[in-house]
């Protein structure tokens, strides 16, 4: 039983939710890793070295979301399943592939428990949904922060494919956000902020705290609103899921969406003035207090003892 997976990646980096996902596909079969878009080298002699991948496949291109899917879609017909990781990438591209596959795609899967049962959240992540696929080929969106990362291993052969695709879609421009913390979706400790923080500004006392910790940063779905952080570090149903050892929780009440995306916190910590908040009563530790006066200590008890990452 072939797999294919689709490797997310930027700026020439491979990201870490691909070797989780790898790790994941290999128990449904060997793995071939197709890597697409621009300045695809580094990215694919980056994959070859992940335990599990047979073969990587290079597909030089556009980097558009129609060459993308042309790629995918023709490779398709040799494996029993295309999967991506549950990103924006692979919510985007994912749902479309399987439509064009005339197949019903099998989304956001947290374990699998055969070749064709899968588990996935439903209700915002109150429940748990087993799903048996019976189709003859299978489209999946793997939760990257569910599963652990596939070790390194012996290089893979790398084969680069003939390509050569035209596309409808012209990029006109590409905004990013300049951050030198972890990547949120993988980091092994987050901390989230809400819009108790008041500014965009006031969000620089949890960056420093996160360079301290060698943490991420996150915030809800309000405070992104609200344009107090960028839209890539909405934590939450509709932003990203995370499943950090650590998640601090600051000036954040808890609403049903953002819980969603931090059940896979293994500890929470949560700093607020509402002691009956629901993200405080859920929390693993609780401190009740005005973040304005616990961050600044929290930081400065950290230099005193030396802590950086």
């Amino acid at each position: 039983m072939s797999v294919l997976v689709i490797a997310d990646h930027d700026l020439g980096t491979l990201s870490p939710a691909t070797a989780r996902v790898v790790h994941a596909a290999s128990q449904l079969g060997p793995i071939d890793l197709l890597v697409l878009g621009q300045d695809a080298a580094n990215v694919a002699t980056e994959a070859a070295k992940l335990a599990g991948v047979a073969k990587v496949l290079v597909a030089q291109g556009p980097g558009t979301s129609d060459a993308d899917s042309q790629v995918i879609e023709k490779l398709a017909a040799g494996y029993l399943y295309v999967i991506q990781s549950a990103g924006s990438a692979g919510r985007d591209r994912m749902p479309g592939v399987a439509a064009k596959l005339d197949l019903m795609p099998v989304t956001d899967v947290v374990e699998i428990l055969g070749p064709n049962r899968f588990v996935r959240p439903i209700y915002a992540g109150n429940a748990l949904q087993t799903v048996t696929d019976n189709q003859p080929r299978h489209v999946l969106t793997l939760r990257a922060s569910a599963f652990r990362a596939a070790p390194a291993g012996p290089a893979a052969p790398i084969e680069v494919l003939d390509s050569a695709l035209d596309s409808v879609v012209k990029l006109l421009r590409s905004d990013r956000t300049q951050s030198d913390t972890a990547d949120l979706a993988t980091a092994q400790i987050v901390i989230g902020g809400g819009v108790a923080l008041g500014s965009a500004e006031n969000y620089q006392l949890l960056e420093s705290l996160a360079k301290k910790l060698g943490a991420a940063v996150g915030a809800t779905r309000a405070a992104v609103d609200a344009g107090y952080a960028p839209n890539d570090w909405q934590i939450g149903q509709t932003g990203k899921i995370i499943a950090p050892d650590l998640y601090i929780a600051i000036g954040i009440s808890g609403a049903l969406q953002h819980l969603a995306g931090i059940q896979g916190a293994k500890k929470i910590v949560a700093i607020n003035t509402d002691a009956e908040a629901p993200l405080v009563k859920l929390a693993d530790l609780a401190l009740i207090g005005d973040l304005f006066e616990i961050i600044p200590q929290l930081t400065a008890e950290l230099d005193r003892l030396g802590v950086s990452r």
